[in-house]
C-alpha cells in the first residue's frame, strides 16, 4: 500500500465542489430578478382592474310579524331560529270571539234573506191597496163636486126663497163632509204611496232584482266576510320562506293589531360593500365580483354589482356631516354597492345576514397600470376622442 497526499487530494475535489455552488449562485441570480420581472408583470397587468374592500356585509330581507287582529295568543306554531314556508302557521290567536260574530251574522243573513222574501211578496200587496186608496179617493172626489153643484143649485133657489135656510144649511153641511172625506181619502193615499215607495226602495227599485244583489243583503254579507276574514286572520302565518329570529312570544300574552311579535329572516341574501369613493371610478352595474366569506375561509362565491347608491352613506345618515365649518378635515367618503349572488347553491343556509365579507369586484380590461402605460385605457380613449371631435368642430 502507498500512502497518498492529503493535500493533493484536497487539490483534486476542489474543482469538483466548486461546479454546484457556481449553478447555484447563478439560478439565483437568474431566479430574483425573473420573480421581480414576474411579479411587475402581474402587477403593472391587473393594478387598476380589481376594486376590493373588506368594508361589505351580507343582508337579507327581515319582515317584523304582526297580527291583523288583536287577542290572546293560545298556542305557539313555530319557534325561534326554525325554518318556514310561505303559508305555514306561526302563532295562533283565540278564536272564539270571532267565531261568534261569524255566527251572529250568519243569522243576521238568514233574517235580511227572509224579510226582503217578505217584502217583496208584500209589494204587490202595498201596490193593490194603493190602487184601491186611489179608487176610494177619486170617488169622494166625486161627491164633493156633486155636493158642491146641489149646494150651488139650493143657494140661487134660497136666493128666490123657493126653500128655507135649512135646506141651504144642510147643503152647506154636505159639501164641508164631502171635502173632510176627501182630504182623508188623500192622507190615506199619500200613506200608501210611501208604503210603495219604501218597498220599491227595498227591493233595489224593482221586485225582481234577486235577494244577493239587493243593497241591505249587500250591506250584512260585506260584514258576514269581514268577520270570516277576521277568524282565519286568527292563525297567524308567514308570509314568506325564512328562519324565524328572535322570538319573545309566550302562550298568553295579547297581542294588538300591528304589534310586532317576531322577526322572519328571508332566504334572499344579497351583499352592501362600503367602497371608498377613490375606488369606484371604474366601478359599473353589471360587473363581476368575488366574494369571500370571513365565517368561512377557502370558499368563494361568484356575484354581480346589481346597483350603486346615488350618494355616499354619510348623506343617509341621521345627522350628516357639516363640512362648512373652520375645523374641517376631508376624509374619504364611502359608496354603498349591492351585489348580488350568481347561482347561489340552493337552501345554502351558510349564508347568514350580518356576516362579514371581503368582496372584490372586475371592473374589466382598459384600466389597468399597463393600459395606462400604453395609452390603452379608458380614459385616453376618451381624451382622444374629445380632441378628434374639437378638430373635426373647427374645420
Amino acid at each position: 500500500m502507498t500512502d497518498e497526499d492529503p493535500s493533493n487530494t484536497a487539490q483534486n475535489e476542489l474543482p469538483g465542489t466548486q461546479k454546484p455552488r457556481r449553478g447555484k449562485q447563478l439560478f439565483l441570480w437568474i431566479l430574483g430578478p425573473a420573480i421581480v420581472l414576474i411579479g411587475g408583470g402581474w402587477y403593472a397587468l391587473t393594478s387598476g382592474r380589481y376594486e376590493s374592500t373588506d368594508n361589505a356585509y351580507l343582508h337579507a330581507d327581515i319582515v317584523t310579524i304582526a297580527p291583523e287582529v288583536s287577542g290572546r295568543v293560545v298556542e305557539l306554531l313555530a319557534r325561534e331560529n326554525q325554518r318556514v314556508h310561505a303559508g305555514d302557521p306561526l302563532f295562533q290567536i283565540d278564536s272564539r270571539p270571532f267565531e261568534l260574530a261569524v255566527s251572529e251574522l250568519a243569522a243576521q243573513i238568514v233574517g235580511i234573506s227572509e224579510y226582503l222574501d217578505s217584502s217583496r211578496q208584500g209589494y204587490a200587496s202595498t201596490l193593490a191597496d194603493l190602487s184601491a186608496r186611489r179608487a176610494d179617493l177619486s170617488a169622494r172626489q166625486a161627491n164633493l163636486r156633486h155636493a158642491q153643484q146641489q149646494f150651488k143649485r139650493v143657494e140661487d133657489l134660497r136666493m128666490k126663497a123657493v126653500v128655507s135656510a135649512q135646506v141651504l144649511d144642510d147643503a152647506a153641511n154636505a159639501v164641508e163632509t164631502a171635502q173632510a172625506d176627501v182630504e182623508s181619502a188623500s192622507a190615506d193615499v199619500d200613506a200608501a204611496v210611501a208604503a210603495v215607495a219604501k218597498s220599491r226602495t227595498l227591493l233595489g227599485g224593482d221586485s225582481k232584482t234577486p235577494v244577493s244583489q239587493l243593497a241591505a243583503y249587500q250591506v250584512v254579507q260585506a260584514r258576514l266576510e269581514k268577520a270570516q276574514l277576521d277568524l282565519s286572520r286568527t292563525i297567524v302565518r308567514a308570509p314568506i320562506d325564512g328562519v324565524i329570529g328572535t322570538e319573545s312570544l309566550q302562550v298568553g300574552d295579547y297581542v294588538a293589531i300591528g304589534q310586532a311579535t317576531m322577526p322572519l329572516v328571508s332566504d334572499t341574501v344579497w351583499i352592501d360593500a362600503n367602497f371608498k369613493e377613490t375606488d369606484m371610478t371604474w366601478v359599473r352595474s353589471g360587473q363581476s365580483a368575488t366574494v369571500r366569506i370571513d365565517a368561512y375561509p377557502g370558499r368563494e362565491w361568484r356575484a354581480e354589482v346589481s346597483s350603486i347608491s346615488p350618494a355616499s352613506s354619510a348623506m343617509f345618515s341621521l345627522l350628516p356631516a357639516q363640512n362648512a365649518t373652520g375645523n374641517w378635515v376631508k376624509v374619504v367618503q364611502r359608496i354603498p354597492v349591492r351585489l348580488q349572488f350568481i347561482n347561489p347553491d340552493e337552501g345554502d343556509s351558510a349564508l347568514r345576514a350580518g356576516m362579514s365579507t371581503v368582496v372584490e369586484i372586475d371592473t374589466g380590461s382598459g384600466h389597468t397600470l399597463a393600459d395606462r402605460w400604453f395609452g390603452r385605457d379608458d380614459a385616453t380613449h376618451a381624451a382622444a376622442a374629445r380632441l378628434a371631435s374639437n378638430r373635426g368642430g373647427k374645420r
